[in-house]
């Protein structure tokens, strides 16, 4: 077990800490943990075919085009050229979804080339959008070229010598049976041509009427999607369906698929044949036809591909048809942007399948210089440089309206154009300062110091407004010693307590004069003086004080643990143990009032001139009591309380008014704590010394020093029994 002379120097550690500050109650805030978000996966639905991105897809609305069984994803996607990290798109990777490239590199002062290999293949992203967003729907007003065939609805309104409203299906040998008027055959017809042949049919058995023909639900067709699609497969859509249409529903094409001569089949025949590049550059849909019942869209595969990156406005991968040139990709790459370099030009190129090779040129005059537009190969990446970024600027710090970085010209802007931009001088600016600037030499930067009077500058002389050259740094201090205002409070009983304005040199009997003196209930003996520097001093020595008791408590409870013989001499370690972890935590909730000693006299006109008459700082604040009338006894007393003052009696007076001391006093340590906050022993010598106004006589407990859990609560209470009326005393 541990030794008395361990547990002596705890106890006279939490002794002297529990009488020298006082232990205030500590809120803290508990921190709340951030909520985390999730998001579920994609639900699927029956017959729903897979998206471009791996989730499923559920029914389409009405319109969209919904395949006949799900299609399997296709398996033989082509990959970007070797290097390149292709991602879908038809704009640079933004994770915000509103990245503007140049803009955004602009604003933020990021010039530097965009180099890149994480580039796109051009118009993929078109088609990862919901197709319901382009689909057509089956409600909408139909043109008089609209091809009626078996399914279509006609609805006809007769009014006149007959009247009636009927709704008529084409059958599917494409005839009309007109209630009245007999059968006629529309299939193939136009939707006018339709109109037409209804209203002859009419009229050939009445007579004054009026007919409105107009066209209901429409019949739906299927199609197929074949080739290097994304998700191949026999799709029924409306009738209204043109090839961007079944195109969108399907996906598009794969990666392995082209997106510049994609087949629209019809009877074994070749329709058309549509360019997805006409539609996403020139908004061109000339060859996007309505389609027909059986219709075959066919995707070949892709062709060449070149890319392009760096400052364009468009970089990507482009497929490209014939014979194109740098040009022809600078074109469909939506142009140089305003800051490309036209000194440099890079190419990456495959040679005859057997090793990769890059060689530059230029973009100066490539509009005159056929060389110089050259021919792409399948596979290259053309990579355009941006222009050198080349700071010329200047630091300005210090007092002035807006300190920051400014731009110069070298050679014609001076200090006074860069102060006259900053806003000017602040009213609390020295005007003498210095510029530092750093020459470049073959052995090392050389920094020279020049001293400036920045108000001559301003006035424009010559000698003071330097010309400024690149990387200067301008400082411009305060006025020395400069403070805006340094505060400090009295309150308490004094004529005019508050918050006062000092001077440099003013001292403590100076704010006692201009609040006004004390008033006739003061009682200056008992003034509590703070400081917020010597505040910062105590706590420091606070937290030392018990990170070494800390220290000792642990270790000797670990000894004690090791030396345990039995399970109830174990038990009873722990039971310290956690008895100790509590009083710690109770000693580091102390925290410290940074209040110095100081005798201040009834006449504070005789503070003037003493070691006492402190000289003010910042934050500091002073604070007197009202006189008291009472001696506070606390500790191994029959019956701690206040007593009325009673000018000239000795300590043991009141001590006997409190039944005088318990069987566990400490009779030869007994403290007497000051008005002031000092502390003095109770005997002087070995007479009793004489107790003054707003003293306080405490009497310690006599401790037999045992190393066992009773005596250790024992220290615990009489610690914080001083602790508590330590407190009394202070306040």
């Amino acid at each position: 077990m541990k030794s008395g002379k361990s547990s002596k120097k705890v106890f006279i550690c939490a002794f002297i800490l529990a009488l020298a500050f006082v232990p205030p109650a500590v809120a803290r805030a508990a921190t709340g943990a951030a909520p985390v978000v999730g998001g579920g996966p994609a639900v699927s639905a029956e017959g729903a075919a897979p998206s471009a991105e791996g989730t499923l897809q559920s029914g389409a609305p009405e319109g969209v085009a919904v395949p006949d069984g799900t299609a399997p994803e296709n398996e033989g996607e082509a990959e970007a050229p070797e290097g390149v990290e292709e991602i879908d798109t038809l704009a640079p990777v933004d994770p915000d979804g509103d990245y503007d490239g140049e803009e955004l590199d602009h604003i933020t002062g990021a010039m530097g080339a965009r180099i890149t290999a994480r580039l796109s293949r051009f118009g993929y992203g078109f088609f990862r959008g919901a197709p319901s967003t382009f689909a057509p729907v089956s409600n909408v007003p139909v043109g008089p070229d609209y091809v009626i065939g078996p399914g279509d609805v006609v609805r006809i309104h007769v009014w006149g010598m007959v009247e009636g409203n009927w709704s008529v299906t084409v059958d599917r040998n494409g005839n009309l049976s007109l209630p009245q008027a007999g059968v006629v055959g529309v299939g193939g017809l136009s939707f006018s041509q339709a109109r037409d042949v209804i209203e002859g049919a009419y009229g050939q058995y009445f007579t004054n009427f009026d007919i409105n023909v107009s066209m209901g639900e429409l019949r739906s067709l299927t199609v197929y999607v074949t080739g290097n699609a994304r998700r191949p497969g026999a799709y029924t859509v409306s009738s209204l369906s043109t090839l961007v249409n079944a195109l969108l529903a399907s996906g598009g094409p794969s990666p392995s698929g082209t997106m510049r001569a994609i087949e629209l089949k019809r009877g074994g025949k070749t329709v058309v044949t549509f360019d997805v590049y006409d539609l996403l550059l020139k908004g061109d849909k000339t060859k996007d036809v309505r389609l027909m019942p059986g219709d075959v869209i066919f995707i070949p595969p892709v062709g060449a591909l070149v890319g392009i990156t760096g400052d364009v406005k468009v970089p990507a991968y482009y497929e490209i048809k014939g014979q194109a040139r740098l040009k022809d990709l600078l074109a469909v790459a939506g142009g140089l942007t305003s800051r490309h370099f036209r000194g440099r030009l890079q190419v990456d190129r495959t040679e005859n399948n057997q090793y990769r090779t890059t060689f530059e040129t230029d973009l100066e005059n490539l509009d005159v210089d056929p060389r110089k537009n050259i021919a792409l190969q399948d596979g290259d990446l053309v990579k355009v440089y941006a222009v050198l970024v080349q700071k010329s600027t200047v630091v300005l710090s210090g007092a002035v309206a807006n300190p920051g970085s400014y731009a110069i010209e070298e050679g014609y802007t001076r200090l006074s154009d860069v102060l006259n931009r900053s806003g000017g001088l602040l009213y609390t600016a020295s005007t003498q300062g210095e510029i530092t600037r750093v020459h470049v030499t073959q052995e090392g930067p050389v920094t020279e110091r020049i001293a400036v009077d920045f108000a001559a500058a301003l006035r424009g002389e010559r000698n003071h407004d330097v010309s400024l050259k690149p990387n200067d740094y301008i400082q411009i201090r305060n006025v020395p010693e400069w403070d805006l205002y340094t505060t400090v409070s009295v309150g308490g009983q004094v004529r005019s307590p508050g918050t006062y304005t000092i001077k440099k040199g003013e001292r403590l009997s100076d704010l006692i004069e201009r609040a006004g003196g004390f008033t006739g209930e003061a009682f200056p003996g008992g003034a509590v003086f703070s400081r917020e520097s010597v505040r910062v001093g105590q706590q420091k020595q606070i937290d030392e004080m018990i990170r070494r008791l800390e220290q000792g408590l642990y270790s000797g409870a670990a000894a004690a643990a090791g030396s345990a013989m039995t399970g109830s001499d174990a038990q009873l370690v722990q039971v310290e143990a956690e008895q100790k972890s509590r009083f710690l935590a109770k000693l580091k909730e102390s925290r410290a009032d940074g209040r110095v000693v100081v005798a201040i006299p009834e006449n504070y006109a005789l503070l003037k001139g003493s070691p006492y008459d402190m000289e003010l700082l910042e934050g500091d604040t002073l604070f007197v009591p009202r006189r008291p009338q009472t001696i506070n006894v606390v500790g191994a007393v029959y019956s701690p309380t206040a007593f009325v003052y009673r000018p000239g009696q000795p300590y043991t007076a009141y001590i006997r008014q409190a039944g005088d001391f318990s069987v566990n006093a400490d009779r030869r340590r007994v403290y007497i704590v000051k008005a002031d906050g000092s502390a003095v022993r109770g005997l002087d010598g070995k007479k009793p010394r004489v107790v003054e106004e707003g003293d306080a006589v405490v009497v310690p407990e006599k401790i037999d020093v045992k190393n066992n859990l009773r005596d250790f609560r024992d220290i615990i209470d009489i610690v914080y029994k001083v602790a508590v009326a330590a407190k009394v005393v202070l306040d």
